[in-house]
Order: structure tokens, then sequence, then C-alpha cells
């Protein structure tokens, strides 16, 4: 075997340089040759040499002949075992170059890359390995579960009562601001009644506010008491935050205002604090309180989504007939809120509730009350009178527009009315009044609503193609 050509980098490390002469050993005696090996021993030949003579080698195998594969039962019979100098016993002895091997040709599971790293290789473990290691697994697991189905069937249960059981409380309690919906409620609350009608075997509910607790006077809609008015055996009750009820009797009716008010013989009432119409805008939060589908004490919050909104009440089976400048809001009112309150943030009322508008007989999110000051100036009257006026201009009309203007057309002008003495007549459209657009019907009412009996106001009118202004001194009604 001779021995590698050195690599130019070794070379030039170690190699001769060229002005050197001669030998580095020049002038020492010659080493002596290297020994010669003796033969090896006979026992060694008996064990593992060629059983012919002249053969090199391994002997043959025990069964005379070479393994067809390889087993894990003999591993050493491969094809070139004969010519292994590992497995001569005559084969000289040599320095040679160290082991290197290929990853693919690693035997074994684990081998080593390139860069040195080792890693496994599922393809070289043996087939008794892996069965043997998921059979282990498998044993784990099935003593596992044994263990825990042992352990909770063989576990006494524990007693199903735990007398003198004390379940921790939240500390400290809730603080509510001043403003919020619950501290509104608690203070308007008390204010608030449920109002119960019954006629014969018929029966209703609504609800009311007190307006004046020492004397009594309670505000609702009227049509929630007019079917009780003037019949016999007819009873109105009035049911208090507190649950006691009394007794109540109708003071006055206006059924173009929907609004009523009776008198219970109650002392000490919480009265209602009374806001202002002029203070609410659109926005502002409102509370709204009352006994909708008989359910008393009920609180539902939102908005003023819209104010002066031009309403017709329809009559729900009593005589109200009115159309209502009303405070339109997003607070969930339904049938038996009627006549409940409506509050602002500070808790002053700020509307009477009175109508919804619905799809399924349900609240959508559009309910509509009357104004605080309607309320004021129309309980007034009743309470001093038992009746309230209104001012009217004495025509019917409808709704029209010709695609770019809106108004009232006039059906009919009653005799003697202020609109005759006006000179307004049948097929005039009402376009304004004292300057303020007039664009339907129910905006028509509630602009002459606003003025007073006796009050005058400049009514504009188209007529024959072109606008004329005719001034009309309302009447009572």
């Amino acid at each position: 075997m001779s021995a590698p050509e050195p690599s130019p980098g070794q070379a030039a490390a170690f190699g001769r340089p060229d002005t050197a002469v001669g030998g580095f050993a020049d002038g020492r005696p010659t080493p002596p040759p290297p020994p010669v090996r003796p033969p090896p021993a006979e026992a060694l030949l008996r064990a593992f040499g060629p059983g012919a003579t002249g053969q090199r080698g391994l002997q043959e195998p025990p069964t005379g002949r070479p393994g067809r594969r390889r087993t894990a039962a003999g591993p050493w019979w491969k094809p070139d075992a004969r010519s292994d100098p590992w497995r001569d016993p005559y084969a000289p002895v040599a320095l040679g170059a160290p082991a290197v091997y290929d990853e693919g040709t690693q035997p074994g599971p684990v081998v080593v890359d390139a860069q040195g790293r080792k890693k496994l290789r599922f393809r070289d473990l043996s087939v008794r390995l892996s069965v043997l290691g998921l059979l282990a697994v498998l044993l784990i697991g099935a003593i596992g579960g044994g263990i825990g189905w042992y352990l909770t069937k063989t576990r006494d249960e524990t007693p199903l009562l735990a007398p003198g059981t004390q379940l921790s409380e939240v500390d400290p309690g809730i603080t509510r601001e001043p403003g919020s919906v619950s501290q509104i409620a608690e203070d308007v609350m008390p204010a608030v009644v449920s109002i119960e009608v019954r006629v014969g075997q018929a029966g209703a509910t609504g609800s009311g506010v007190v307006i004046d607790g020492e004397n009594g006077y309670i505000v609702t809609n009227n049509h929630v008491v007019s079917g009780a008015d003037d019949v016999e055996g007819a009873e109105i009750r009035a049911v208090f935050f507190d649950g006691s009820g009394s007794s109540a009797r109708i003071v006055g009716r206006d059924p173009a205002s929907d609004i009523a008010v009776l008198k219970v013989e109650k002392p000490g009432l919480v009265t209602a604090a009374l806001g202002r119409s002029e203070d609410v805008v659109v926005g502002d939060p409102v509370v709204a309180i009352g006994s909708p589908l008989g359910l008393a004490g009920t609180v539902t919050s939102g908005i003023v989504s819209a104010l002066e909104r031009p309403v017709r009440l329809a009559g729900e089976g009593s005589d109200t007939n009115a159309v209502i400048s009303a405070v339109q809001t997003d607070a969930p009112i339904n049938p038996g809120n009627s006549g409940g309150a409506l509050v602002d943030a500070t808790g002053s009322l700020v509307g009477i509730n009175t109508a919804i508008a619905s799809t399924g007989g349900g609240s959508i999110g559009l309910g509509f009350a009357i104004p605080v000051d309607t309320v004021r100036d129309v309980a007034e009257q009743l309470i001093s009178t038992g009746s309230a006026v209104h001012a009217a201009l004495g025509v019917n009309t409808r709704s029209v527009t010709d695609g770019t203007r809106d108004g009232a057309l006039v059906l009919n002008v009653e005799p003697g009315s202020a609109a005759a003495a006006a000179g307004i007549r049948e097929e005039d459209i009402v376009i304004a009044v004292e300057g303020e657009p007039v664009g339907s019907s129910e905006e028509l009412v509630v602009a002459v609503d606003a003025f007073d009996p006796g009050d005058t106001v400049t009514v504009e009118v188209v007529r024959g193609g072109g606008s004329t202004e005719v001034e009309a001194t309302l009447d009572a009604a």
C-alpha cells in the first residue's frame, strides 16, 4: 500500500526547501530494515484459516456456504468477507486512512451528517424494536386507564347536602353615580302609578303620573279611562309603588290632546317634578317608566330621537281624536305604558307616553310622548274647569303634494268658522301659518293648536296657481 501524494498546501508547509542540498539525515547511519513478522500461530490458523492448502482469508461458515443475506443472527458473512484484510490472518500490518462513512452508507439508525450533527433514520430501526416500543406505549396506557377507572369506582361520593353553607359576597358593593338610570328610577318610580280599569267583565291597564300629591291628582291618557266615564258599574283603580291601591275618579278628559286627570283620596303621594319642553333637545337621554303589558314598575331607557313630530292618535276604542306635536324616543314603549312618565337625566317629567309605531303590536324603537308643556296646560284646565279648550281654524283637510311642495288641501269649510270668515275656500291648499311651513294636514292641526282661541294668525294658501295670505281669528274648540 503506497502513501497518498501530499497536497500543495502540505508540500509548501512540510516539503524540502529548494535550496537544501542532500538529505536531512546526511551523515547518519542507515536505519536497520524492519523486522520480519513471524507467521501466525498454529492455533490462529486452525481457528480462522482456510481449510484447503494455498487459500487465503477466512474459512467457510459452518454450513459450508455463505449466507444468502444478512440477518440479525448472522451479520458476518458478506460477499467481500474473504478479501477483507481485517478478517485475513495473513494480511500485513499497515496504517491506513481513517474510516469515513457517507450519510447514505452509514449503518445503524443514528447517522452523522457532513456538519457533524447526529440524526435518527427510522427506516433502519428493526421491526422487532418498533413493535416492542408500540407494545410498551399501549401497555402503559392500559395500566393508566385501569388505575383511573379503579380509583373512580372505589372512591366514596361526597355528601349531596352541605348544611350551613354560606356563599361569598361582593365587597365592596356596587356604587351608582348620580344621574344613572338606576338613580333616576329610584327617584321617579314612587310618583308613577298603574291604572286598572274594569267595565263589566272587561278590563284594561295603563299608567299614570302623580302631578299633585297633596290633592291626589294623577295625569294619564284619555284613551286609558274614557271607556269607564259615565258607565254604570265601571271602576277605576290606581295602584301605587308600595303596592297599595285606591279608587280613582275622573276629574276631566280632553280627547283633542289625549289627556285625562284622575283624583284619588290618598294623602302623602310623591309628586313628579315637571320639566320644560324648551329644555329638551334631540339626543338627550330619557327614561320611560310605566306598566307595559300589565308589568308595573317597568323601566326602559333611550334617547330623544326627534322633537315636534306631528302624530295622529288612533282612538283605540275611545273618543280620542288628537294630533300632537310629539316627543319621539327610542326607549322601548309597549301597550300599558300609555299615561306613564318620560323623564330626563335629572328625573324631571318631559312627556307622557301615549303612542307607539309598531308593525306587530310591540315596540320597534319608535315611541311618542305628549310634551310636558302641553300636559301642564291641559291638566291645569281640567283641574280648574273639568274641560280644556283649543284653538280651531274650522277646516277639514288632507295632505297633498305636487312633487316639489307639500301642503294641506281644504276639503270643506265649516260655516261660521274662522276659516269661513277669513275667506278660505274649498280646494285651497294651506302651505303656511304665521310664516311657518305646513306640509300636511297633521302639521296644520299642530300649527293652529300652538295658539290660543281669539288669536289672529296669517294663513298662506295656494289658489288658482298663485299664493295668497289671509287673516283668521281662531275659534275655540
